[in-house]
């Protein structure tokens, strides 16, 4: 039974939810580092929120950890790439409290718009200053959206409620997409220069920080209001405060700090200036949905390998799993038998999908066959870190998928790439769930990928059967299987043949020396 860890506050919903899937599961919060770390190699799974951080450290500690779920967007806390080079999935949960973050960004455009934090403690305190506090319509305002995903296109939807323009700035937004949600895609200097608000809605990253920074805050329409329900960072806090002393800035509302918790900032007490702890997920529903959330993805992955919102592994639903693992262990095998091979110099991967496959999520395929392909250069190589390890050896990958009418039902092409040219292996299911090679190294052959096996290449001559069972025989080892296939007549022809146990290198030798035989290589497949 998978055992999951939950180590911070969390709705007791997750629990439910793991124990009724057959997860056992620990409730243990307010852990140091160290008394984490101690236990942590107990756990195949570890839930948290932001109050866990999920370090290099803890990571090595944690040598049953295969999956890390966030119970919430942000993964800060989560160090990905040691969690990406030991192999551990880290999911978060981008849907669970995106309207609870939308409707707390659309609460400060409001607040700044009619003052109302100051007029509240105004007149709180005695004073009924009404002329004091005039304030502005949001209808017919022009909204600036720095990034139009999830959440900023619930914070467009609400805005065109209420009547306003909603211009966006996002990358990675179409326009099929930005007419269907009914606002303008626009360069980040337009949004600038023309936004009466904006609000951000867009991950920290190298590309993001200080996107609004001196330079382009004094790009923006004067008194212009800005908002932050996203990420601290995202915004030059220095320059923010510059901004609203001299009044270019009408106001700021930041739910979100560089430093948290935040408690000193020169923001603080300066005029027109509304602040919240970090409240964007804060709702009784929104921890309810995380915690469900990050519970169901949790276990369909240690319970069925589904995974779903994870950051450094193709997505694959608990639906999908099924249909894909027969093929998945397929490529799993073509990639080990190339990687065996080939064992160096390779520069780049191809991976090629026809017939029934190509209908198919081809990354989950991909990884399985570079966690094949990488398992000779690591002992604890899976579908995580496999990508990660090609990438540290700088091999390029590629997909193809082809719609083409092809000999079988369904095919695999694994194709690498090194200094001296190309090798490719291909395979197919049989009865739709039994791996079989049917290619290699461009020479049709039919075998199953099991167990040691010896492969050789040679020249199509006469006797060379008789000679390759005499010399294994007279060692004492037993033949299973035997597989050949040949270019043309006299030709190239290669002999793939399954043993009992592995061949030893003085065997090996023996067999490289027999008449006719160009390459000899032990292989082992699990």
């Amino acid at each position: 039974m998978p055992k999951v860890l939950i180590s911070d506050q969390m709705s007791p919903k997750a629990a439910e939810i793991f124990r009724a899937r057959g997860v056992e599961v620990d409730e243990i919060t307010g852990l140091s580092k160290d008394e984490l770390i101690k236990i942590i190699g107990n756990y195949d799974g570890l839930a948290i929120r932001s109050s866990t951080k999920a370090t290099k450290e803890i990571i090595a500690a944690a040598t049953n950890l295969k999956v890390i779920g966030r119970a919430g967007i942000g993964v800060d806390n989560v160090d990905i790439p040691a969690a990406s080079a030991a192999g551990v999935v880290v999911m978060n949960t981008p849907f669970g409290n995106s309207i609870t973050t939308a409707e707390h960004a659309i609460a400060l455009m409001f607040a700044l718009a009619r003052q109302l934090p100051e007029a509240d403690a105004s007149t709180q305190a005695g004073k009924w200053e009404k002329n004091r506090f005039m304030g502005v319509e949001l209808t017919a305002k022009t909204l600036g959206l720095i990034g139009a995903g999830n959440i900023g296109s619930i914070v467009a939807d609400r805005a065109l409620g209420l009547r306003m323009k909603v211009i966006a700035y996002d990358p990675f937004l179409t326009a099929e997409r930005a007419a269907t949600l009914g606002i303008e895609k626009v360069t980040l200097d337009e949004l600038l220069a023309r936004a009466e608000f904006i609000t951000l809605h867009t991950p920290l990253t190298d590309s993001t920080r200080n996107i609004l920074s001196a330079e382009n805050l004094a790009k923006t329409k004067p008194g212009v209001r800005i908002i932050n329900c996203a990420r601290g960072g995202l915004i030059d806090e220095a320059a923010l405060k510059a901004g609203l002393d001299s009044g270019h800035i009408g106001g700021a509302a930041l739910d979100v700090f560089v430093t948290e918790p935040a408690k000193e900032s020169p923001l603080f007490g300066t005029p027109n200036f509304v602040s919240t702890p970090h409240l964007g997920a804060s709702t009784d529903e929104a921890q309810v949905n995380v915690a469900i959330q990050v519970a169901e993805q949790m276990a369909d992955f240690l319970l069925t390998g589904g995974v779903t919102n994870a950051l450094n592994v193709p997505s694959l639903s608990a639906d999908e799993a099924p249909r894909l693992r027969p093929y998945m262990a397929l490529a799993e095998k073509l990639g080990s038998l190339i990687g065996q091979l080939v064992t160096d110099g390779m520069t780049g991967v191809t991976v090629e999908v026809e017939g029934a496959a190509a209908e198919l999520n081809i990354k989950p395929i991909t990884a399985a066959v570079l966690a094949g392909l990488m398992r000779p250069h690591s002992d604890t190589v899976n579908m995580v870190n496999a990508p990660y390890l090609a990438r540290e050896r700088n091999i390029e990958i590629a997909e193809v998928r082809h719609e083409r009418e092809t000999d079988y039902h369904t095919l695999v092409r694994v194709t690498v790439r090194t200094p001296d040219g190309e090798r490719s292996v291909a395979g197919t299911l049989f009865a739709g769930r039994e791996p079989r090679l049917v290619e290699i190294v461009g020479i049709s052959i039919e075998a199953e990928l099991k167990g040691a096996m010896l492969f050789v290449v040679n020249e199509d001559k006469p006797g060379f059967i008789g000679r390759i069972g005499t010399t294994l025989g007279e060692a004492g080892v037993n033949i299973g299987t035997f597989h050949l296939g040949r270019r043309d007549a006299g030709s190239e022809a290669v002999l793939l043949l399954s043993v009992d146990g592995a061949i030893p290198d003085p065997l090996l030798a023996a067999v490289c020396g027999l008449p006719g035989v160009k390459t000899v290589k032990g292989l082992m497949f699990a």
